[in-house]
């Protein structure tokens, strides 16, 4: 009897543990799951955001009011962010830092954004709009960004220099693995990195990587290397998150007659006097 007893406590346990460890290994099964193919390489297609931001400040950052929009109230605030800058800070040289404040007290009207610039690499990927990635086996990669209509074509296994500097710089691609890493540079130096004024030179050097976590998330890190700005190359790294929406699409951020008051506002004022005294 005693025999029986401990038999069945046994099996008893041993189906209790079998249990316990049911979960855990579909957890590990789900992990380890690799996302949809595109023949030998991961599926990027897509449209892709944050959920961060970043575009406001890559550093970590409080929320505050923004004294230039106090009319709006709420509305006009800075949200809060914990920063996507591995480390914290951004390492400025003396001068950069210097040319960083300038920047920053002269945001709005300073900002490549306000004035419907393209916004550049890494900016591109983390604005408040969404972005597409367009992938069709082994050949280059086209991403198109809501902002502006700007766009780029990811040049796979390309190795020549960009010929001009540009806003959005030159991008060259390859995958290592199951990550794709894109290279750019080439920039105008006129770039911003977000709406704090941090920024970089025309001799940028920035190496981003695209690597999926499951069908609708990938992590993204920039690399960003640039000594005539920085005393040392640094990251940013957040996740980018596929709208599954059936009906998702890029819809129309066409900016430029958003800015045409602010760049003519002076003009119609003038106008508008001089046909006042005829």
């Amino acid at each position: 009897m005693k025999s029986s007893l401990k038999g069945a406590f046994g099996m008893l346990a041993l189906a209790t543990a079998s249990l316990a460890v049911l979960p855990a290994a579909a957890m590990a099964q789900q992990q380890v799951e690799r996302p949809e193919r595109l023949g030998d390489k991961p599926n990027l297609n897509g449209i892709w955001r944050v959920m961060n931001s970043a575009n406001w400040n890559l550093e970590p950052h409080n929320a505050q009011a923004l004294e230039q929009f106090w009319q709006l109230g709420a509305l006009g605030a800075m949200p809060a962010g914990r920063g996507v800058v591995e480390g914290g800070e951004i390492p400025y040289l003396p001068e950069a830092l210097e040319q960083r404040n300038e920047n920053r007290a002269s945001w709005p009207k300073g900002d490549p954004e306000t004035n419907c610039y393209l916004p550049g690499i890494p900016r591109a990927t983390y604005m408040d709009h969404p972005f597409q990635i367009v992938q069709s086996g082994a050949g280059d990669i086209y991403m198109a960004y809501e902002y502006h209509s700007a766009n780029r074509m990811v040049r796979m296994n390309h190795t020549e220099l960009p010929p001009i500097d540009t806003w959005m710089g030159e991008s060259r691609g390859k995958w290592d693995g199951d990550t794709l890493v894109v290279e750019t540079s080439g920039f105008n130096g006129k770039t911003w990195l977000d709406r704090s004024g941090n920024f970089f030179s025309n001799a940028a050097v920035v190496t981003e990587t695209f690597r999926p976590i499951d069908d609708s998330h990938i992590r993204y890190s920039a690399r960003i290397e640039d000594s005539n700005t920085f005393s040392r190359p640094w990251t940013i790294s957040m996740v980018l998150y596929r709208d599954i929406d059936p009906q998702a699409e890029l819809m129309e951020f066409r900016c430029v007659p958003f800015v045409e008051e602010l760049f003519y506002h002076d003009l119609n004022e003038t106008a508008g006097e001089a046909g006042k005294e005829k």
